[in-house]
């Protein structure tokens, strides 16, 4: 083998050089020490208080003639209501950090409830870590969501569809009384409690002309409810000030998701938008108990997503704009109004944290769910209230898996390897599933064609791929090939039957998919308050839709859909990120495909079908390159001869014509 000797001095600055670099790494490494050591000490020393809750402001308009005096009591009245109002003053242990005191103790003297996917229903649960983590207030097949606490915190106000219908309910915490408060086949939804408790604001769908807008209805029932919204546009999520006069809703009126607020003072020009942010979506607002700040989500073209916070005073003029206090979804404040309680959303997983206002602080750590959050809540704790004996035969209730795997072991197959198992009246190119995964693809199918009317999982455009069959450029290592993942088919998107929502998380883009409802009666799914992603934009001819792989549609689709992620969380079944290339290739959006990982990665999923050697990559050997024979020199070609020109034939000379000799 033949060795490159280099020059004496090309070898010396070889050393310089080297010997630089590892005085560079030493000081770099001396730094991070440091910066560690500074940042645990300030960790350890760091001592997070709560000030008092702040009270109502003064100078709350007064009524004019119009909506608020119809609806609402005298400004003074409301202002006494909600000065009123027990607060409690929060402050967190000066003890070192991971005490029950300073983890927890933001949550003390307060009342956090929360609607939690479980099994492909949404429950009521009331988080109180002092007693217990998680209370079960309500069990059954169907959904409660968007639960909201009474300023005194006794009664529950949320949504439910237990009845057939998407109707509101009020359940009282101290007896456990259940009470109808809507009755209608259209949907209802979002409560929002006035100051006084005795309306509801709430949104309410009433057709694809109007679709949704915001109404408010009085408990008692004495008069109708009154509109309070009427626009094209989708408006809802409703958030309803402390002080009385201002309403906070989400609003697509200006062709995007945005924070708008009602003056209900005002007959004109009641609607102001607030966030005025044309990069960004932004949904559930939520006031601070003395209704002077008001905090929402916002998700921006970096996919983070951000709490903002901004603050109006009195009025809906918002002078200044927005800060960011934390990362999060959607926020509740807390009774004093010094924190905030946040569901932290991933692509498959959601958790509970909490921020200090305006510290920014973490006050509570992260906290695992077991399911998807439909809505939060956060209020005083009523005197005398004992959740878990008002609420034991709820809080006794133990799901039951949606699914159990049956396996059937083979003799034929080594080392305890999976085998593949067909299913059953299915359309696919290979219908076939890992045998750990099937009966979950089964439970899931059904419960799609109960919950939607229609079949979607009965004609699939991949199940299981075999290694001898090459998918498209960039799915080399595509779950479809372990057996655990299905594509269903994409083409009822094409037929309106589906909607694809695009949903981002930082670099990566994800897809929720919603079914249209075979029965539009309001008795499956619900309405759409997102604005679509449009994949045929790419070919309108617009060349910023063409680059960005599509665009979000103009107007929301009317109607009643059905979440078809939810469901297929509930078995198991986890979304996949769109490729980094899905702006130029449909096919890798990956929209259409669902993977049931049970924890595993893509190697370890393979293995469970297929032997070790089947993942070592052969190098490959490159061929060596043939000298090639000598090609003989060719002979010349003759030049061909000259072909002469043809003689001239002479022009024969005339013949004299005989003259005739007269006869005699």
């Amino acid at each position: 083998m033949w060795r490159l000797i280099l020059p004496v001095k090309s070898q010396n600055n070889r050393r310089k050089l080297s010997s630089r670099r590892r005085l560079l790494r030493i000081v770099l490494l001396g730094l991070i020490c440091l910066g560690a050591i500074f940042a645990w000490s300030t960790w350890q020393t760091r001592t997070l208080t709560f000030g008092q809750s702040q009270t109502a402001s003064s100078d709350t308009p007064t009524a004019s003639k119009n909506i608020s005096e119809t609806i609402l009591p005298a400004a003074e009245d409301t202002q006494k209501a909600a000065s009123a109002t027990p607060t409690s003053t929060l402050s967190l242990s000066s003890e070192k950090p991971g005490t029950w005191k300073e983890t927890f103790g933001v949550l003390q003297n307060s009342l956090a409830i929360l609607a939690l996917e479980e099994n492909g229903y949404s429950q009521l649960f009331a988080y109180q870590p002092a007693q217990s983590p998680f209370i079960r207030l309500t069990s059954g097949k169907w959904d409660d969501i968007h639960p909201a606490l009474n300023p005194a915190g006794d009664n529950l106000a949320f949504a439910s569809n237990r009845g057939g219908w998407w109707d509101l309910y009020l359940l009282d915490l101290h007896s456990g009384n259940l009470t109808q408060i809507t009755n209608t086949p259209e949907y209802d939804g979002a409560p929002a409690w006035s100051p006084d408790g005795r309306w509801l604001a709430y949104e309410s769908y009433h057709g694809d002309s109007s679709g949704l807008d915001i109404f408010i209805r009085a408990l008692d029932g004495a008069q109708e409810p009154i509109q309070l919204t009427d626009h094209p546009g989708a408006d809802y999520e409703p958030s309803w000030s402390p002080l009385g006069r201002l309403v906070a809703f989400v609003s697509t009126r200006s062709g995007e998701n945005e924070i708008w607020v009602a003056d209900l003072d005002q007959a004109d020009d009641r609607f102001t938008n607030v966030s005025r942010n044309n990069h960004q979506i932004e949904t559930y607002p939520a006031w601070s108990p003395d209704g002077t700040q008001l905090v929402w989500s916002a998700i921006g073209p970096s996919g983070i997503h951000e709490l903002h916070l901004a603050s109006p005073g009195s009025s809906a003029s918002f002078e200044n704009k927005s800060r960011v206090v934390g990362s999060g979804d959607q926020a509740a404040w807390s009774p004093g109004g010094n924190a905030l309680l946040t569901i932290l959303s991933t692509p498959n997983q959601e958790f509970l944290t909490g921020y200090g206002v305006p510290e920014k602080a973490i006050t509570l750590p992260p906290v695992y769910l077991n399911g998807t959050a439909n809505g939060l809540t956060w209020g005083n704790l009523a005197p005398n209230l004992d959740l878990s004996t008002t609420f034991a035969s709820s809080a006794r209730v133990t799901s039951t898996p949606l699914w159990f795997p049956a396996l059937t072991p083979l003799a034929d197959i080594p080392n305890g390897r999976q085998r593949l198992v067909a299913l059953q009246n299915v359309q696919a190119p290979n219908a076939v599933l890992q045998d750990l995964v099937d009966e979950s693809f089964a439970g899931l199918r059904k419960r799609v064609a109960q919950a939607a009317g229609w079949d979607l999982l009965a004609n699939l455009e991949n199940a299981y791929v075999p290694l001898t069959v090459p998918l498209e450029p960039g799915l080399e290592d595509d779950w479809l090939y372990t057996g655990r993942a299905f594509a269903f088919n994409p083409l009822p998107a094409n037929a309106g039957w589906l909607v694809i929502l695009r949903e981002d998380y930082g670099a990566q883009s994800y897809w929720r998919v919603m079914m249209r409802a075979r029965f539009q009666d309001g008795s499956q799914g619900r309405p759409i308050a997102a604005l679509p992603w449009d994949f045929n934009a790419r070919s309108s001819g617009d060349p910023r839709a063409y680059e960005t792989g599509g665009a979000y549609a103009k107007s929301i689709p009317g109607g009643y859909w059905v979440d078809f992620t939810r469901l297929a969380e509930a078995y198991g079944w986890e979304r996949l990120p769109a490729l980094a290339i899905w702006r130029s290739a449909y096919s890798a959006a990956r929209f259409h495909e669902f993977v049931h990982t049970s924890g595993l990665d893509w190697q370890d999923a393979m293995l469970e079908i297929y032997p070790p050697e089947i993942l070592v990559t052969p190098t490959k050997i490159i061929p060596t390159t043939q000298v090639p024979t000598r090609t003989l020199r060719p002979s010349p070609t003759p030049i061909p001869t000259r072909t002469p020109w043809p003689t001239r034939t002479p022009t024969p000379t005339a013949t004299s014509r005989p003259i005739s000799t007269p006869t005699p």
